[in-house]
């Protein structure tokens, strides 16, 4: 069993500015795996459909609850949050267990 940690953003600003800020926290969560010892996998997809409002999914594989915990708090992690600051106008997440 692993941990599916799913998280979506909805950015604010212009189109223009949501992506900019998309494409640098994508391209930070991207390193992740590298440098977060129990983060397995993550992909990153920024919304090409215009006509929705979410800009940017995660999709994260752990081996376990605790291991989201370890992710969340790592500082290369907290960093890569950061980018969104000033930017999140919502945040919505799912973790689950999956084979």
């Amino acid at each position: 069993m692993m941990v599916k940690h799913i998280v979506s953003f909805k950015l604010n600003g212009t189109a223009e500015e949501r992506r900019e800020v998309a494409e640098r926290f994508r391209n930070a969560l991207l390193a992740l795996p590298a440098v977060i010892e129990p983060l397995q996998s993550i992909e990153v997809g920024i919304n090409d459909n215009s006509a929705e409002d979410w800009d940017v999914v995660l999709t994260a594989l752990l081996p376990d609850m605790e291991s989201v915990g370890v992710y969340a708090r790592h500082p290369a992690h907290v960093a890569a949050a950061a980018i969104l600051s000033g930017h999140k106008d919502a945040r919505a997440c799912v973790d689950y267990y999956c084979d």
